[in-house]
């Protein structure tokens, strides 16, 4: 068999050896008046979609190479999509199966593309404790103790994670830059990436590059009290049940020197203006990183050169980030400008209104019934040791009357939740909204920003955009 020289440019063996020498791309025109130069380093140009194709191809080799993979197994991870791509793709080339157990918040995307790399997807409730029997990790666990030759990747604590990026990520910025990089800027999910990375270059740089984290604002990386977010794969959440909460042993905090805390919306914002001006399709965490970038060149001058990740592409996510109908669900900023009134121009509407109204998970089914009165539905809401606004995204379910029929006075109330309340949010227009609803009667959630910030009765959505549209 004749083939070409895997010296000749471009050309490869295997989809794994075509992972990595990702470009960097300078931003000219989100950065405003900045005067240092910003590239980001776009990873979702390696074969499988994202930075993940690098931990994957390592880790998947060196359990090759350990004995723990051995041919005919079953490759298994807990992943938020990208990582579990990234091994699907490399163990599809390899002629390995593949599951993959992911939350129930990932993308619809992300699943379509496991599912097309001939991955098993096991999905998996979100807003569980380390160590229940439905948590990610729990889940791939068990089925690697079930299936004779299964390896289970582990990426949070595999060593080959953060090492790919020493050996890869590192060396290609610092050459890229001709070594003239000042300050590298990464999301930090599992930590091997900011890690491996940073590692690298503060080594070849002697210490002179600044290594800075992004988190988005409530992840307890950055200080946050661990709540959740709706940036998809980076960040860490806590469960309010965890007894000890464990860190990544892929992450080396001493490598990091500074993390900056990212709301979702400055995300969500700063993806619309590189889609739109840069030309750049970002995924979700690549503008909590960006954000991050931008605030850090701010402070710098014309000798400096800041390296931001960009871990994937926006087309991953084209259901979430760039659809108004997510966006306007949630009360973030839309993609184009909403004709007529908008639930947020609804009179009453503030960011007090009614969320004391919520019944926390802890409580006992007497308490919600309290709660309740004459009520109709009251969402409960993931309870927490600090108080704080309720977040549409730790909306548990509801209770009515009629779920809490029978019940046990001393039970707790989230033994019998009903489906959660519908949410509208404060950006998309009433015709929106009302049509949304259609159907349903009772309180829904009105939503900024993806904050409970109200309960309205369906019909008054309903009622306002007849009158907005001069019904009768």
């Amino acid at each position: 068999m004749t083939t070409v020289s895997p010296r000749a440019a471009g050309v490869y063996d295997s989809f794994a050896d075509a992972i990595g020498n990702t470009p960097l791309v300078r931003l000219n025109r989100v950065t405003g008046d900045i005067t240092a130069t910003v590239y980001v380093k776009l990873e979702y140009l390696n074969p499988g979609g994202s930075v993940k194709d690098r931990a994957a191809r390592a880790m998947l080799l060196a359990a090759e190479e350990s004995g723990e993979l051995r041919p005919g197994g079953t490759v298994v991870e807990a992943s938020s999509g990208n990582t579990g791509l990234g091994l699907a793709a490399v163990a599809a080339s390899r002629g390995y199966r593949t599951i993959v157990v992911v939350p129930d918040r990932v993308s619809g995307e992300k699943v379509q593309l496991l599912r097309a790399h001939g991955a098993e997807v096991h999905l998996t409730p979100g807003l569980r404790p380390v160590d229940h029997p439905e948590h990610l990790r729990t889940v791939a666990l068990r089925l690697v103790s079930e299936i004779p030759g299964a390896w289970f990747a582990g990426q949070y604590d595999n060593p080959a994670n953060p090492a790919a990026h020493r050996a890869t990520t590192g060396p290609e910025i610092w050459t890229q830059t001709e070594g003239r990089v000042t300050h590298f800027v990464a999301g930090i999910g599992t930590g091997g990436t900011i890690s491996g990375t940073g590692e690298y270059l503060k080594e070849a740089s002697g210490g002179a590059v600044r290594v800075i984290g992004a988190d988005p604002e409530s992840s307890v990386y950055g200080g946050g009290d661990g709540r959740i977010w709706y940036v998809e794969a980076v960040g860490h959440f806590v469960h309010p049940a965890t007894e000890t909460d464990l860190w990544p042993d892929s992450y080396n905090r001493d490598v990091v020197d500074r993390i900056e805390r990212i709301p979702d919306i400055d995300a969500i914002r700063v993806l619309h203006r590189l889609a739109r001006e840069e030309g750049l399709l970002l995924g979700g965490s690549s503008g909590t990183a960006i954000v991050a970038a931008l605030r850090i060149a701010r402070e710098l001058g014309p000798e400096d050169v800041v390296v931001v990740i960009a871990p994937d592409s926006g087309r991953a996510y084209l259901s979430k980030y760039y659809s108004d109908e997510w966006l306007g669900a949630l009360g973030f900023p839309l993609t184009s400008a909403v004709e007529g009134r908008t639930v947020g121009d609804l009179a009453g509407l503030t960011d007090t209104a009614n969320t004391a109204v919520a019944v926390p998970s802890g409580a006992t089914v007497a308490v919600a019934k309290q709660l309740l009165g004459s009520g109709t539905a009251l969402p409960v809401v993931l309870q927490r040791k600090a108080s704080g606004p309720a977040v549409v995204a730790e909306v548990l379910g509801s209770i009515t009357a009629e779920t809490l029929s029978g019940a046990p006075e001393d039970d707790l109330v989230s033994g019998h939740l009903g489906a959660p309340l519908p949410t509208v949010g404060t950006t998309e227009s009433l015709a929106g909204a009302a049509a949304r609803i259609a159907g349903h009667t009772g309180p829904v959630l009105v939503v900024r920003e993806g904050r409970v910030i109200a309960l309205l009765d369906a019909a008054q959505i309903v009622d306002e955009n007849v009158e907005n549209e001069g019904g009768v």
